[in-house]
């Protein structure tokens, strides 16, 4: 393909503009012979006149003004798509922080996104992501980043942060006889229904999320998906359900018609973790990242 004749192009619209080759020159900072030869260029790719030139006066050919009219407004764009990208690129790759959160946003990112306004004074734009697809808002530019659980087996992506580990509780409604227990075995999970995630999550996700069977090889029983953790808590507070949180949201958590016991023997912890596309990786995200290194090393610090 031939590459964009964007100088020719320029060229011809500010002739059009100016309607003389003097002006036209005066305006790019071109010799006259230099503007003369960008035009002749252009006839010669398009293979027909678009400029007739007397000695008295310039002016379009009928082709050449109905070019013009058709080459204008999508070159305004192009320069204008241009020049938005270098104002990004001075700011530091992102007009705005779109970032996604599967369930709430603990204190910890809060305030690394506090600081990270100090220093990048961009709008942050927060929204949540369905349980089921943690991924497919990053790859399709619904968001920049977002905070989701873990794993991510995908070159498409970037983990740039791994959050710390964290136990899991299993959350039954507070009538359920699991309510009375101080701890659970992962055997017991075989005697309940699990909530699973709705969505397009690959299945090695999936099955991170709700092993399909106990150590033991009993196959564990989940009929029922959702899509937001308080559908969730509200299917198990009035029923035989039950659902997996890991301890920051149960720590967190006020409900009082849902009791989260620690389940032990799980083969594998909930861990969140901050994602990006790999290819759109910015110096933002990447300090976006270092400042939640810093706020997750407080907190545990504190704890």
């Amino acid at each position: 393909m031939d590459q964009l004749p964007a100088r020719e192009i320029e060229c011809l619209l500010v002739l059009a503009e100016e309607l003389h080759f003097g002006r036209t020159a005066c305006r790019l900072g071109y010799s006259q012979s230099r503007v003369s030869q960008l035009i002749a260029a252009l006839e010669r790719r398009i293979g027909t006149k678009l400029v007739e030139r007397t000695s008295r006066r310039v002016e379009l050919s009928r082709f050449g003004a109905e070019f013009v009219s058709e080459v204008g407004p999508a070159y305004a764009q192009l320069v204008g798509v241009v020049g938005q990208a270098r104002d990004r690129a001075k700011r530091g790759g992102l007009p705005e922080l779109r970032i996604g959160f599967q369930g709430s946003a603990y204190e910890e990112v809060t305030e690394a996104l506090r600081r990270f306004r100090v220093r990048y004074p961009i709008s942050v734009v927060v929204q949540e992501i369905p349980l089921g697809s943690p991924f497919s808002a990053v790859l399709d530019g619904a968001v920049d980043c977002a905070v989701a659980l873990l794993p991510v087996q995908d070159e498409r992506l970037t983990v740039g942060f791994r959050f710390p580990p964290q136990d899991q509780y299993l959350a039954v409604g507070a009538t359920h006889p699991f309510a009375r227990r101080e701890f659970l075995d992962v055997e017991d999970l075989a005697a309940v229904d699990l909530i699973s995630s709705a969505g397009d999550a690959p299945d090695y996700w999936t099955e991170a999320q709700v092993p399909p069977t106990t150590p033991s090889g009993t196959e564990l029983r989940s009929t029922t998906s959702v899509s937001t953790l308080q559908e969730g808590l509200t299917l198990v507070a009035g029923s035989e359900h039950a659902m997996l949180l890991c301890r920051p949201f149960v720590e967190r958590s006020t409900r009082r018609d849902v009791r989260c016991v620690p389940v032990t023997g799980l083969s594998g912890t909930s861990q969140l973790g901050l994602i990006w596309r790999t290819d759109r990786t910015t110096p933002q995200l990447e300090y976006l990242a270092r400042l939640l290194a810093e706020e997750s090393a407080r907190a545990a610090s504190t704890a």
